[in-house]
């Protein structure tokens, strides 16, 4: 071996020597003085070695490691093609990005045309079409599960209809089967927010395989993490294409990093008015940008994709833990729902009060936050109501009961795998004793 790769295992070891030391003497858990975290990474001595791993490449941008993290995720989900990015929210502005380009024909999403969403959303699910001219077209949620009904999906499309983008939210599928089939038949684009539900299932099929693109985040929040992080996902090997133009600056050239004459006419092509033959590599056939991640990011990313299958499954025993404990409740809670056909990968364990509780939202939260446990708002809340969105053009099909009930009474709590036993009966018996 070099000297350079006798040091390098040396280095790593002494990584794994520093994590462990870290781990020594750490306090146990305190009911009431310990945080309970509604979310957060979850890591070990690989994650950290990884890291370093590729630190001492020194190879900054998309190398070795996001190759890896691309083609392991791929094979996971078994979908063909995975592009990671910047964050799940640029994840979602390329996904979007993709259906605007020229490319696409007559099927393009252009100024004006409508995306079908919620209104009980997060903003960069919705952004990228505002940004872009195309006119959202809100629908309610059912409470419970915090999904549209197909029947609420389907009411929504008119003649200018042109794609549904919407999120599972907290993990939660809505009716997959059925909405491919519907935007089959209506000539629409569907868009699978994933960023909440990394592994969730419906009709035994992973959630951001049914959609023409879908969009995963690695926020330290969610299933797995870079820190920063997301990706998008499709089956199509076009609409793949063109979402890595928009992600890397809008170029005509698929050539990956260190290539080049992939397409085999790098000075044999006409483009526009510019000058036949001029070099593919600085051909921009989009108004793209520049959202890849870095190959550090990408290290964590590998370590931790190998912990996904049981970070997912102590989610759902956590989210399932809770939801024993909270049953007694639910005359005064609507708890949540796990919908036909649906296994989720819960990203939190989600909270409506009823109206007519003797409790408030405000009440319960604050008790349980003066008890160290962390709750978040169910996001936004109602979209429409925020100031970003007054003046917004947009439509809405039927009325928004459950959103706006969801915006002043719903919260959630955690289920990350950061959890453990004593916190979980910490939680249900703070529940327990304010709701007595």
């Amino acid at each position: 071996m070099s000297d350079q790769t006798t040091l390098r295992q040396e280095i790593l070891e002494k990584v794994r020597e520093f994590h462990a030391a870290g781990q020594k003497g750490k306090a146990a858990f305190e009911p009431g003085q310990t945080p309970v975290h509604y979310a957060g990474r979850v890591h070990d001595a690989d994650d950290i070695v990884s890291l370093v791993d590729s630190s001492l490449d020194f190879w900054l941008t998309a190398g070795r490691f996001t190759e890896d993290f691309e083609s392991g995720l791929a094979e996971f989900l078994d979908i063909e093609n995975v592009l990671t990015v910047n964050s799940g929210s640029s994840a979602n502005l390329v996904a979007f990005s993709t259906l605007t380009s020229p490319k696409l024909g007559e099927r393009r999403i252009r100024p004006g045309d409508e995306v079908i969403t919620v209104a009980a959303g997060f903003p960069t699910t919705l952004n990228p079409a505002v940004q872009f001219g195309a006119v959202p077209v809100f629908i309610d949620v059912e409470l419970g599960t915090y999904t549209p009904t197909i029947e609420a999906i389907e009411a929504a499309i008119g003649p200018k209809t042109k794609a549904v983008m919407m999120a599972h939210t907290m993990g939660v599928p809505f009716e997959l089967s059925e909405l491919r089939a519907l935007c089959d038949r209506h000539g629409l684009w569907l868009v699978e927010d994933n960023c909440d539900a990394l592994g969730s299932r419906y009709d035994g099929q992973y959630t951001g395989t049914f959609g023409d693109l879908a969009t995963i985040s690695f926020y330290p929040a969610h299933h797995i993490t870079m820190g920063e992080g997301g990706a998008v996902i499709t089956n199509d090997d076009n609409l793949a294409r063109i979402a890595r133009s928009f992600r890397d600056w809008g170029r005509d050239c698929y050539c990956a990093a260190g290539e080049n004459n992939t397409c085999g006419k790098r000075f044999s092509q006409q483009f526009g008015s510019l000058p036949f033959g001029y070099d593919h590599k600085y051909v921009y056939s989009h108004v793209g940008y520049n959202l890849k991640i870095t190959d550090m990011q990408a290290a964590v990313g590998c370590a931790q994709l190998e912990k996904l299958p049981a970070f997912i499954e102590t989610r759902k025993r956590n989210h399932r833990r809770l939801a024993e404990g909270l049953a007694k409740h639910s005359g005064q809670l609507i708890l949540h729902e796990t919908p036909e056909r649906s296994d989720p990968s819960w990203f939190g364990y989600v909270i409506t009060v009823r109206p007519e509780a003797e409790i408030t939202r405000t009440k319960l939260v604050n008790t349980l936050e003066k008890a160290r446990i962390e709750t978040r708002n169910l996001f936004a809340g109602n979209l429409l109501r925020h100031p970003a969105y007054e003046n917004l053009e947009h439509r809405v099909v039927g009325n928004l009961s459950n959103t706006d009930l969801i915006t002043t009474n719903t919260f959630f709590i955690g289920v990350y795998p950061g959890l453990t036993d004593p916190m979980i009966d910490h939680i249900v018996e703070t529940f327990d004793s304010a709701l007595a």
